[in-house]
């Protein structure tokens, strides 16, 4: 079972077919064909293909999107740089999809993920919107978008103006004639406002002084702060995104956006008020809009019944797998959450399901031969 059908939904799936599982449904009873080593179903959320991206706003553009990577078996076709990330990606999908005939059931929503009983070589039921399903293992792919973090600070309920996370954004000119507060230091942050400077005025608050990167980000460099993202999901730590370790990267745009004074940084405002906000050194900045790009979480509140976390507060791994449930592996998590992450924890958690089906299986028959995914 795959849950979610985005970049690393989709590179799971990819890499089940090439290991010979059949899509649930279209084998009796979900039983195998000789030679296969079993079934599997990708449920996702959406209406259709896209995953996350079909909800981005309509400036990002191809030509300033963040670096995607080909899906694995079939590559991008070309790209106008003009063209909405939101469109062009959504129809790569949906073609990847049909291309390969990927067994994609949707819209569909994952309740809840817990043990069918104590044997550690037992089922997984999974409960959802559309019935229930039992599976012998579980890539979740389910991704952050849908859990945007909002933090917490005094006064916040008392705006009298706009708040809003970047996951509402939609376009810059909804704010015209507004002073615009952005709150965060990642590449949302500083690529909006990019954006918003060019139609009104802004104010960058960030917890801590941001860390611009000059040099250029070489494939040292992606290895160096995969791995520190990396140890700490192994350790068990709630997962950093890749940006916190390898800084902003300066853009021909963003040093434009530096040069007329967007990307001058405040510290964090002390409290916010119904027309603004108060600031560290005790003075006041009036404000129309406080757009929060602050950041999500990842989408695991259906794990839940399965007690993944520990007392660090995440969830500790080995490599895609959940150290403590081989049952369950997390794809597109932590250091897996870039775009080319995601397609190579889509290989590695296949072929852990692989091993560990096959080392179950009696007198070498995979376990899966009763059925990996059924209903």
């Amino acid at each position: 079972m795959v849950i979610g059908a985005g970049q690393a939904g989709l590179s799971a799936a990819y890499h089940l077919q090439r290991r010979g599982f059949l899509p649930a449904g279209k084998t009796a009873d979900a039983a195998v064909v000789q030679g296969s080593p079993g079934s599997y179903v990708v449920l996702d959320a959406e209406a259709g293909a896209g995953g996350a991206w079909r909800h981005r706003w309509q400036s990002l553009r191809m030509a300033t999107v963040n670096g995607i990577s080909d899906l694995p078996g079939i590559p991008k076709p070309d790209v106008d740089p003009a063209e909405p990330s939101s469109g062009f990606l959504s129809r790569y999908f949906g073609d990847y999809e049909d291309g390969l005939g990927l067994n994609i059931v949707r819209p569909v929503k994952v309740r809840s993920v817990s043990r069918e009983d104590d044997e550690p070589s037992g089922r997984l039921r999974i409960e959802t919107s559309a019935g229930n399903w039992s599976a012998r293992a579980v890539i979740n792919a389910t991704g952050t978008w849908t859990r945007p973090f909002w933090p917490i600070y005094p006064g916040q309920s008392t705006f009298k103006g706009r708040q809003l996370h970047v996951a509402d954004y939609v376009a810059a000119e909804e704010f015209r004639g507004q002073h615009v507060i952005v709150v965060g230091g990642g590449i949302s942050a500083v690529g909006l406002l990019d954006e918003i400077s060019r139609v009104t005025t802004t104010s960058w608050f960030t917890r801590r002084e941001p860390v611009w990167r000059d040099a250029a980000f070489d494939q040292k460099a992606g290895h160096d702060a995969v791995a520190l993202v990396e140890e700490r999901v192994r350790q068990g730590l709630p997962p950093q995104s890749v940006v916190s370790v390898t800084g902003l990267i300066w853009t021909p745009a963003l040093r434009a956006a530096a040069a007329r004074g967007a990307l001058y940084r405040n510290p964090m405002f002390t409290a916010i008020e119904p027309h603004g906000v108060r600031l560290d050194d005790g003075s006041f900045l009036a404000a129309g809009v406080i757009l929060w790009a602050t950041g999500f979480r990842a989408e695991l509140e259906h794990l839940a019944p399965l007690h993944l976390r520990g007392s660090g507060g995440g969830i500790a791994m080995d490599g895609t797998q959940v150290a403590a449930e081989e049952r369950v592996h997390l794809v597109g998590y932590g250091p897996s959450s870039s775009t080319i992450g995601a397609n190579r924890a889509g290989r590695a958690a296949v072929a852990g399901i692989v091993r560990m089906l096959g080392r179950r299986g009696p007198d070498g028959i995979p376990a899966a031969s009763d059925g990996a995914v059924s209903r």
